[in-house]
């Protein structure tokens, strides 16, 4: 029923300003819409990123959002990091770390957090 329909990340924060700050400023993400003081949504290639002010931000304990960067894994990290972002470090079964990104086979993949603790990260596929 909806496998033919586009699809949109939702991502919960306190506060706009600072959402904006990180989402626009960090992470290059472009504003293209607001809502009435309580929306900002962001192009991110060809998809778009809901960031919403709520009083539950940052209560998800899962992944919220990924991105998928291909083989430059290593090099957004070092991106990033240039920018200020720190990355978790998780012990997972069957993955080791390298530095900061975590390794499974063939996926390299490395979790970070926007300024509410939620949990976003980049993959190489």
């Amino acid at each position: 029923m909806l496998g033919n329909n586009d699809l949109v990340a939702t991502i919960a924060v306190k506060n706009l300003d600072t959402a904006r700050k990180f989402y626009e400023g960090t992470l290059g993400l472009k504003p293209v819409d607001t809502e009435d003081g309580e929306l900002i949504v962001f192009k991110s290639g060809n998809s778009t990123l809901n960031v919403y002010r709520s009083q539950y931000a940052g209560t998800n304990k899962a992944t919220a959002v990924t991105w998928l960067v291909g083989d430059d894994v290593e090099g957004v990290v070092r991106a990033l990091k240039a920018k200020g972002v720190s990355f978790e470090h998780y012990d997972m079964p069957n993955m080791k770390r390298q530095g900061d990104i975590h390794v499974a086979g063939n996926m390299k993949v490395a979790w970070f957090k926007d300024p509410d603790g939620n949990i976003l990260n980049v993959v190489n596929r």
